[in-house]
């Protein structure tokens, strides 16, 4: 008596991607271009405290109707203090500005690997064009930053990998190599065409909003991290995104609002050991004093900060201001002359 054994079919479903998803167009694309290949995603979204992620218009809003359009799931990751603690001494040093570009993709990509990890994924799919940012997407850059995050061969750049070499994911034919595009440089005419094709309408500007590679804001990181014995708080980056910002000695800062807004959101970063000021008899601004310690110069540079609030204000130029003060809950009154414009100017950070 003969026996037979059936044989049953190789498991053949692919494996799982994450893509580092953004509000760019770039990302989008990359993500298309996975899910065409009828591979199976999904998305992860990084936001440091200098992107504008959530702000209610800024690329955290545009990451959500992405991830939403493409019936996708979406996962978010706030990195807070230890990316400031990064920032105090990146690796690979900075850009044109206080941005740390490579150590902050690097430290993004180990993010993703954690979740690739939680969900059994096995490639990491980016929106990363060959040569289209100076300092973090040139080919070196791009391979320390897989090998900083342990993904040496398992990141799929779907828009240049026909300039890059071949991933694990393509030598492998997990995905067809073949379709995919070999996109290099900062113009946007490729991407585009390719939007085109797609159907979205009205694609968006490159994703990014990072504050780091700003030069007059990068001025105010580098005043507070110069200033800042150890690492600063986020309330202190926070504060570092509203206001005119003035150095006083190294051991006090003044931040005086611009708008109503702006006053309005100082009024939520202001803490205890914090001095306040508000003018009295005319419409002006609030101004925020920050010491790192105790300093012995409190009594000295109350006067000089109230006198920049002045300057600030709707009171005629050049007489003394009489101004309310708030610290530790408890209000004061100050009097002071109203600095000159050539004193708050050589203040200004």
């Amino acid at each position: 008596m003969s026996t037979s054994t059936e044989t049953k079919p190789p498991n053949l479903k692919k494996p799982k991607v994450v893509v580092l998803l953004s509000g760019g167009l770039d990302s989008n694309l990359s993500t298309r271009l996975v899910l065409n290949q009828k591979i199976e995603v999904e998305a992860i979204a990084v936001k440091t405290p200098f992107c504008d992620f959530d702000c209610g218009k800024g690329c955290g809003h545009r990451v959500k109707e992405v991830a939403e359009s493409l019936g996708i799931r979406l996962k978010t990751v706030y990195f807070g203090d230890e990316y400031l603690a990064m920032l105090k001494n990146p690796k690979h040093g900075f850009g044109s500005g206080m941005n740390p570009c490579i150590d902050c993709r690097a430290m993004m990509y180990k993010a993703a690997k954690d979740h690739m990890e939680t969900i059994g994924a096995s490639y990491l799919v980016t929106g990363e064009v060959l040569s289209q940012r100076p300092m973090s997407q040139h080919r070196h850059a791009l391979r320390t930053i897989e090998e900083e995050s342990n993904l040496v061969g398992k990141v799929i750049r779907p828009l240049s990998a026909g300039k890059l070499p071949p991933s694990d994911a393509e030598t492998s034919g997990f995905i067809d190599r073949s379709k995919l595009h070999s996109i290099v440089g900062r113009s946007r005419k490729e991407q585009l065409a390719l939007a085109k094709e797609f159907g979205i309408q009205d694609p968006p500007n490159s994703a990014g909003g990072c504050l780091l590679t700003d030069p007059c804001f990068s001025k105010r990181v580098n005043d507070l991290f110069v200033h800042t014995d150890g690492v600063p708080t986020l309330n202190d980056v926070e504060l570092l995104k509203v206001g005119r910002h003035f150095r006083l000695s190294t051991e006090a800062k003044l931040i005086v609002g611009r708008n109503q807004s702006e006053n309005e959101m100082m009024k939520f970063l202001y803490l205890d050991d914090d001095f306040s000021f508000e003018a009295i008899e005319f419409t002006g601004p609030l101004g925020i004093l920050r010491f790192k310690n105790d300093s012995v110069l409190r009594n000295d540079l109350m006067p000089v900060a109230g006198g920049i609030v002045g300057r600030y204000s709707d009171a005629p130029r050049g007489q003394n201001i009489k101004l309310t003060v708030l610290h530790q809950q408890k209000e004061s009154r100050i009097e002071c002359q109203m600095l000159d414009n050539s004193v708050v100017r050589k203040l200004r950070i």
